[in-house]
C-alpha cells in the first residue's frame, strides 16, 4: 500500500551513495535491523546505512546516529525517566533527515518513537517501510490506522499479525520470522558438554533470567532457589547452565544469587555459544521475550516467567487483553509452555513445572509437538531477504 504526501523540501543530490536510515531501539530490533541490512547489501552492495542501533547495527556497518542502549525501557512508566535521552534521539534523526534526506525510513517496533519520525519523514517525501510491527495486537490496537497511513509498506514477523491488521483494512506483509535464519545449534550436545567438561549423563537445565538488569535482579533469585528445590526434590543429577549477555557483570550475578548458591549446586556462567548452550538442556526456565521463540526454534521445553514492576502490572492488566503473555503461546493459540506471571514466580512453582517437563514424558512430548507447530507457522528461512526486497522496492520508486 503506497501512501503520496506533498514533500516539505526538494531533496538534495545525494553525492555519497544511497544512504538509507535504519532504527532499532531494542535489543532484538537491532538483531533483527542488522540481519536486513546485510541482506540488503547482498542485493545492492553500494547502499549506505545510518540511524539508531546498537552493537549489531554497528557492527554490521551502520553509521549509528544515537546509541539505542541509552533508550533501552521496560515497562510503561520507565519511559519517563528516559525522556531525556528519547527526546536527543529524536533531534539527531530528525536532523540528519533534513539535511541528507535518505532514500528510505526503516522503522522497527519502537512504535511512539518511531510514528513521530514517520510522521516527519512523510512531510519529507521520505518513503516509510515499517518492519517488524509493533505490538498493537496486544494494546492501543487503535494505532494499525496510523501505521498504515504513514508507512508505504509494513512488514510482520508473525502469523497471526497478518490477519489482524486485514480485518482492520490495513495491507501488510507476512515476511516470516528472522530468526529462523539465525537460530541454529553450530554442534551437538555432547560436544558442547564435552567442551565444558560436564558428564553428558547429567540431566541439563537452563536458567535464562534476561538480558537487562532489573530481570537479573527480580528473576534471577528465585531461578536459583528452584534449581536447588528440583535438586533436593528430584534425586537426579543436574547441572545448571547460565549464560550471561554482555549487557550483564559478572558482579551483577554475584550480587543476585550465584555466590550464594555456587557451593551447593553444580552451576555454570557461560558466556558464548548461547545457542549451543540452549539446544544442550533438556529443560529450560526464561524470560519471557524474543528467547522463547528461539528456544521453540531449537527444540527445547521451557516454562516462561516474567516479573514487572507493580505499577507497570497494574497498568498494563488495564490496558492489555490477551489470554497469554508469552509469544509461544500466542502463535500456537493455546497453551504449549507453562507461564508464570508476577506472584506466581516462585521457587517452588518453577521447580515444580520443571519437573514435570523432565519426569513426566506425555507432558514432555506434548510440549515438544506444540514447539514443532509454532516452529512450522514462523514461516521458512528466508525473512531478511524477502523484507530486504520489499524494502529496495520502496527506496527505488
Amino acid at each position: 500500500m503506497v501512501h503520496m504526501s506533498t514533500p516539505e523540501a526538494a531533496r538534495p543530490p545525494d553525492d555519497t551513495g544511497r544512504q538509507i536510515m535504519i532504527v532499532a531501539g531494542e535489543a532484538s530490533g537491532d538483531l533483527h535491523g542488522a540481519h536486513l541490512v546485510q541482506a540488503m547489501r547482498e542485493l545492492e552492495p553500494g547502499l549506505r546505512f545510518c540511524g539508531l542501533g546498537g552493537r549489531e547495527l554497528k557492527a554490521a556497518g551502520v553509521e549509528i546516529l544515537y546509541d539505542a542502549a541509552r533508550l533501552a525501557v521496560v515497562g510503561l512508566t520507565e519511559v519517563i525517566s528516559h525522556l531525556g535521552d528519547l527526546l536527543a534521539a529524536r533531534r539527531v534523526l530528525l536532523k540528519r533527515m533534513r539535511e541528507r534526506q535518505p532514500a528510505l525510513l526503516i522503522l522497527i517496533d519502537f512504535p511512539d518513537f518511531n510514528l513521530l519520525l514517520a510522521a516527519k519523514a512523510k512531510k519529507l517525501g521520505i518513503p516509510v517501510f515499517y518492519y517488524i510491527s509493533p505490538q498493537v495486537w496486544a494494546w492501543r490496537s487503535g494505532r494499525v490506522r496510523k501505521i498504515g497511513r504513514l508507512a508505504d509498506r509494513i512488514g510482520v514477523i508473525l502469523p497471526f499479525e497478518q490477519e489482524f491488521y486485514h480485518r482492520r483494512g490495513v495491507q501488510v506483509d507476512f515476511v516470516g520470522h528472522p530468526l529462523m535464519d539465525s537460530v541454529h545449534a553450530t554442534m551437538s550436545r555432547d560436544e558442547f558438554l564435552a567442551g565444558r567438561s560436564i558428564d553428558p549423563d547429567k540431566v541439563v537445565v537452563g536458567l535464562l533470567p534476561g538480558s537487562r538488569k532489573k530481570e537479573i535482579i527480580s528473576l534471577l533469585p528465585p531461578f536459583l532457589a528452584a534449581a536447588r528445590l528440583l535438586t533436593e526434590r528430584s534425586g537426579q543429577n543436574f547441572v545448571f547452565l547460565l549464560p550471561r549477555a554482555s549487557t550483564i557483570s559478572p558482579e551483577l550475578l554475584e550480587e543476585n544469587g550465584v555466590g550464594r548458591y555456587r557451593d551447593s549446586l553444580d552451576l555454570r556462567v557461560i558466556d558464548e555459544k548461547r545457542y549451543d548452550l540452549m539446544a544442550a538442556c533438556d529443560a529450560v526456565v526464561a524470560a519471557s521475550g524474543t528467547v522463547t521463540l528461539e528456544l521453540a526454534i531449537l527444540g527445547v521445553p521451557t516454562v516462561v516467567t516474567y516479573r514487572f514492576s507493580p505499577r507497570t502490572y497494574h497498568l498494563g492488566r488495564l490496558l492489555i487483553k490477551l489470554q497469554w503473555f508469552s509469544l509461544v503461546n500466542l502463535i500456537a493459540g493455546r497453551t504449549v509452555i507453562p507461564e508464570l506471571l508476577q506472584a506466581q514466580v516462585t521457587p517452588d512453582n518453577i521447580a515444580r513445572e520443571l519437573r514435570v517437563l523432565l519426569e513426566d514424558r506425555e507432558a514432555r512430548a506434548t510440549m515438544l509437538r506444540g514447539l514443532a507447530e509454532v516452529r512450522e507457522k514462523l514461516g521458512g528461512p528466508g525473512a531478511s531477504r524477502r523484507a530486504a526486497r520489499i524494502a529496495l522496492n520502496i527506496a527505488k520508486r
